[in-house]
């Protein structure tokens, strides 16, 4: 895992499932620093991007890309503009998610695909030792969007058609205790880092570093090709 891939499977097993091909138009919902516009871009599609936050805008315009500053709540495009409409771990952030999503199929032209991925359960994730060792309290309860059927059911209820949805490994890989400690804490305090030490210990590798395994629910679904929809 470097840099802001580290969602690369989920990335790549959406695009599987479309077939997705060169010259594609891809709009990608909270995009971050740019990483799966990028990613996009390199396998020849014509990828576009929007965020809520003005320094990962920043990042993603410095690749040389279309990516504006914005939420869900209001995509900058015209209706019908992209054969592929995404949101990667953002989607459930949104104020009303049916509302979001309403505006992401607007953008997305008729007979083409919308995903949406996130975190699965916290059962399913090992990052999770790493969220519990720095809450200030007991986890809230997991969103419906995290578990089983919740992003079909999204999709579903949202129109959309031929809903797929799957589960995919995204798994974290640090090769010592520096470069973990970097990632999880950053510039935070000294003690998170030790807490964030403690809590990753069971995943270390006899080899040294550490894997944990973590995944990803996601759902594709077509906007039907019906004139009016």
């Amino acid at each position: 895992m470097t840099g802001d891939d580290w969602a690369e499977p989920a990335w790549r097993a959406v695009l599987e499932q479309i077939e997705a091909r060169s010259g594609a138009r891809v709009l990608d919902v909270g995009c971050g620093a740019g990483g799966f516009v990028a990613y996009c871009g390199r396998r020849g599609m014509v990828a576009s991007g929007i965020d809520p936050d003005p320094d990962m805008v920043r990042l993603a315009v410095d690749r040389e890309r279309d990516v504006r500053s914005g939420g869900v709540e209001k995509l900058l495009w015209d209706d019908a503009t992209f054969d592929l409409t995404t949101a990667f771990n953002a989607l459930q952030f949104a104020e009303d998610t049916d509302e979001a999503l309403a505006e992401m199929v607007r953008v997305t032209r008729p007979g083409g695909h919308l995903a949406v991925a996130n975190w699965a359960e916290r059962a399913l994730n090992d990052v999770d030792a790493i969220e519990r060792a720095l809450a200030d309290g007991p986890p809230g309860p997991e969103g419906d969007l995290r578990l089983p059927g919740g992003l079909r059911g999204l999709l579903e209820d949202g129109g959309l058609t031929e809903v797929h949805e799957g589960l995919v490994d995204v798994p974290w890989e640090f090769a010592d205790d520096e470069s973990l400690v970097t990632w999880i804490v950053g510039d935070g305090a000294p003690e998170d880092a030790v807490e964030v030490l403690a809590a990753v210990r069971p995943y270390r590798q006899k080899a040294g570093g550490y894997r944990l395994i973590n995944r990803f629910r996601y759902a594709v679904g077509r906007r039907s090709p019906a004139v009016g929809r």
